[in-house]
């Protein structure tokens, strides 16, 4: 187990949490009360997985413990519009400040001039936003996916000195996350390596199960190493790779990013062969980041979550014990 800080910084803030409880909301940005007076708006993406849970949850706990009130709106099945819909609603109540967790990477310029225009600091949680015009929002919190993505690809260079054929499986297209975890990878993968099969499977475990076994099929069986972009793929991955009568881990090597505990197990297990973490415990830096927005203090542009990799069935039993998701 190894943990590394890339000099990369992403910075996104997560919240998910208590409904407003009738205090009002000052003009935004320049409250600079008690905590219990402010209100804060959270863009959230909503259910998705293991990963979102811990990040929403988290956030959620480190607002109430700072008595900032937190206005949660996840999305509707991760629309967009539902998002935008949210943030301008947050602009118009003149909340003290918005944390976003973006569905998407594009479309956001218009909705960050408003929140500027008004004030209202906006820190971006997790996912980044493109073009990343850092002038339009606070700060951008989350872990490093290109340079976690990076170690997936520089174990694999390990494991396979003479090359091998690998797929795919990333998350929808289009968001931050996905774009740079593909970047991440494809810039360390030795060139001797060759990508037979790359598709979206969703994030989801049943549809990277199904992906996954029309590779094998289509490919006869001849893939050596799978990068699945989160756990709950690279979990369906492995069950494809059972049902083709081979043994995951040993005919197909499988990595995975997030870190979650079911990730983890299987890990232990020696199913999975490589899992990278993203870190989602980062409320309380959500938290400082927001009340130095709202003091008017400098915040970081770009604040990185550390994060570990676990590359082994004993990297993943020590770690088991004291994993929060």
């Amino acid at each position: 187990m190894a943990k590394f800080k890339s000099l990369r910084g992403i910075a996104a803030v997560a919240a998910t949490g208590a409904l407003a409880l009738g205090l009002a909301a000052c003009g935004g940005g320049g409250n600079s009360g008690s905590d219990g007076d402010l209100t804060v708006g959270f863009v959230a993406v909503g259910p998705e997985g293991g990963w979102r849970d811990a990040n929403e949850n988290d956030v959620k706990s480190a607002f109430k413990d700072a008595d900032i009130t937190l206005k949660y709106s996840p999305s509707n099945k991760g629309d967009q519009n539902s998002q935008i819909s949210a943030f301008s609603s947050f602009v118009d109540e003149e909340v003290d400040a918005i944390v976003l967790s973006a569905t998407e990477a594009t479309g956001w310029e218009k909705s960050l001039k408003e929140a500027k225009d008004a004030d209202i600091p906006v820190i971006l949680l997790d996912r980044g936003i493109e073009p990343d015009e850092d002038s339009l929002y606070t700060s951008h919190i989350a872990p490093d996916n290109v340079g976690i993505s990076e170690n997936v690809a520089k174990y694999f260079n390990e494991q396979f000195p003479d090359g091998a054929n690998y797929a795919v499986l990333e998350g929808p297209p289009g968001l931050s996350v996905v774009n740079d975890r593909n970047k991440g990878f494809k810039a360390t993968i030795a060139k001797n390596m060759k990508l037979v099969d790359s598709q979206t499977a969703e994030w989801s475990t049943e549809k990277a199960k199904s992906v996954f076994e029309t590779m094998l099929k289509s490919k006869k069986n001849d893939i050596q190493f799978v990068f699945a972009q989160n756990d709950e793929m690279g979990l369906g991955a492995a069950q494809a790779v059972k049902e083709a009568g081979l043994t995951p881990g040993k005919d197909v090597k499988i990595a995975t990013i997030d870190g979650t505990k079911p990730a983890l197990e299987s890990l232990e297990k020696g199913e999975l062969s490589f899992v990278g973490e993203y870190n989602p415990l980062f409320g309380e830096q959500a938290v400082d980041a927001v009340k130095k927005a709202v003091d008017g203090e400098d915040v970081d542009k770009q604040i990185v979550i550390e994060s570990e990799v676990f590359d082994s069935p004993e990297a993943a039993k020590k770690a088991l014990p004291d994993r929060k998701y």
